[in-house]
């Protein structure tokens, strides 16, 4: 046990947010596909997943997209692999849609009554509790679901001696653009999130890892 925390804290401490990865050196297929299964097997508050990852490794496509991310110009050209992280939009994630449907009976196959009382349930959430109350809202609170996977899928990569680096320097109205003209998204049903890039990095970091003391970040109410 105190080995597995170990393990776990060593991957913490050695992740940094890589600028520009070594572009020769490539991530094996099968250390990519444990990262994205990791992300698959995320944790979302209802268990709906409002999320889609896609991972853009074809060259031209990220050429386009590095004027409108300027967070990622130095990662979309080296990284090994990028990741382009989708949040559901309103009318995805309002009860009575299709996507909702289809994630409570063809995935999740809820009996009637089960499926009836939590969309009653998730309907009351959104209205009187947490007041998603019109697209943005709701996309806005998606996009924390995302959240979920995208740090579960670096610490993996950290875990496995892989890079990363989360981006959210992007213009998300022109970056959805480029993906709707590529035919990769269907903006009406889907936003971006976020980005992460993966790969292994050019050079170490010349600044140590930095974060406040445990007792600037916890409090204890006992």
């Amino acid at each position: 046990m105190q080995a597995k925390k170990e393990e776990i804290l060593k991957a913490h401490a050695y992740r940094r947010a890589i600028k520009e990865f070594e572009p020769e050196q490539k991530i094996k297929d099968e250390d990519f596909e444990f990262i994205l299964e990791v992300g698959r097997r995320s944790p979302s508050s209802f268990g709906w997943e409002p999320w889609k990852f896609v991972v853009v490794q074809n060259q031209e496509l990220r050429g386009k997209l590095s004027e409108p991310s300027w967070g990622a110009q130095k990662q979309l050209a080296s990284a090994s692999h990028f990741v382009i992280l989708l949040a559901r939009k309103g009318d995805e994630m309002r009860v009575g849609s299709d996507y909702l449907k289809y994630k409570s009976q063809v995935v999740d196959k809820l009996p009637a009554e089960i499926e009836e009382m939590k969309l009653k349930f998730f309907k009351g959430f959104m209205e009187n509790e947490f007041d998603l109350t019109d697209d943005r809202k709701i996309f806005d609170w998606a996009c924390k679901q995302v959240y979920l996977p995208f740090a579960n899928m670096m610490t993996a990569a950290a875990q496995i001696g892989i890079d990363s680096c989360p981006i959210e320097g992007f213009d998300r109205a022109k970056v959805e653009e480029i993906l709707t003209e590529a035919g990769v998204v269907d903006t009406s049903k889907l936003g971006v999130a976020a980005m992460v890039a993966f790969g292994y990095k050019k050079e170490d970091s010349p600044f140590p890892q930095s974060r406040f003391p445990m007792e600037e970040v916890v409090e204890w109410v006992r």
